[in-house]
């Protein structure tokens, strides 16, 4: 039977691939005798796992000396709090870009910590584009600015890096990391969640310049310190042992697919089917301004709300899967991350045509 095709936000479907060679090392990893959740972290076979995975993550972003890569735990949600502990550093607030349901989660929570100047949002127009970057108020004595590259829920991405001078740019990268390349260089801090790009839940990516590292505000628990987890390579406890194993194999097949770039071209060429689709017909919409659409969540609405029940069930039944939209969004969204075959979407696309056939 083959398998279906799920259009799930996150968790996420992986490449096949991956799920195949880690069933083939399931009870037995590499003739130790193991299986890689029975492992100390602390043993050498782990620590030979979790240090490939880094160097691997290293070479596909071609991430440069003076950052550190750490695999936390917590999601992307911790990190709402990790940041401004360890990124205030002696400031009174920082520069936020509101877009969508995450940026706001993120404002709120540093809002605990510090002053939040909100430098720019789109949510006047419901949050369907990225504020023009000349409309931005930022503060020159900023800790740092943060921003979401790309919203989840909503479908907005930024399609352009901000400028931020001598003031760290953070950005929760959860929903768009590994889909192209990026120049690491232009960040201080890039965090996310592994469940959409990167690996199962369980595991938060944190690439965060050295110099960046050190001076956490006061009570900051042990935990929430960047240096604490950099000085004892991620392992201060326990780690996510097999999301951090499993994360290591997706690394090597986006290496051995081609690299970030093959993941771009496939991924823009998938969001461009898409689109056309969504646009080329009366009977979809997608609100997005198209100068800023996501090429890995693409929401779309049904021109008779009334048929979303019977959309989604024809889909399921020919392995369509997890196509409703979230609930604050309502409608459908398809979420098309690196491991979704690009037949995936051509049958997304059939179906749709298909669909408006007989119920438009």
């Amino acid at each position: 039977m083959s398998r279906p095709y799920n259009f799930s936000a996150g968790p996420a479907m992986l490449p096949e691939e991956v799920l195949q060679r880690a069933r083939e090392e399931m009870l037995d990893w590499q003739g130790s005798g193991m299986s890689v959740m029975e492992m100390s972290h602390r043993g050498k076979e782990y620590m030979s796992i979790a240090e490939k995975a880094e160097a691997t993550l290293r070479e596909i972003m071609g991430i440069p000396a003076g950052y550190k890569v750490l695999f936390l735990q917590g999601g992307a949600s911790s990190q709402f709090a990790m940041v401004p502990m360890n990124l205030l550093r002696g400031k009174k607030g920082a520069d936020y870009i509101n877009t969508g349901a995450w940026s706001k989660k993120a404002i709120a929570e540093a809002r605990r910590y510090g002053t939040v100047n909100v430098a720019a949002s789109s949510e006047a127009d419901g949050f369907h584009s990225v504020p023009a970057f000349d409309s931005w108020s930022l503060d020159p004595d900023a800790a740092y600015v943060h921003y979401t590259p790309n919203e989840t829920i909503g479908g907005v991405e930024f399609p352009w890096i901000p400028k931020t001078g001598d003031v760290p740019l953070v950005a929760d990268m959860s929903s768009t990391i590994l889909s192209r390349p990026l120049d690491v260089s232009k960040f201080g801090v890039i965090y996310a969640g592994a469940q959409k790009n990167v690996g199962p839940a369980g595991l938060t990516l944190v690439i965060v310049r050295e110099d960046l590292i050190g001076e956490t505000l006061p009570g900051t628990p042990t935990m929430f310190d960047y240096a604490v987890h950099a000085e004892n390579d991620s392992m201060y406890n326990t780690p996510a042992t097999y999301a951090w194993y499993l994360a290591g194999l997706v690394f090597e097949w986006i290496r051995d697919k081609g690299g970030l770039s093959a993941m771009a071209e496939i991924n823009r060429r998938k969001a461009e089917k898409l689109y056309a689709a969504i646009d080329g017909s009366p009977f979809y919409a997608n609100p997005v301004d198209p100068s800023c659409r996501s090429w890995m969540n693409v929401p779309f609405t049904l021109a008779n709300p009334a048929m979303d029940p019977v959309f989604l069930s024809e889909a399921a039944t020919i392995g369509l899967l997890t196509l409703k939209g979230h609930r604050s969004a309502g409608g459908m969204r398809a979420s098309i991350y690196n491991a979704m075959p690009e037949a995936g979407v051509d049958r997304l696309v059939e179906f749709m045509a298909d669909f408006e056939k007989r119920h438009g």
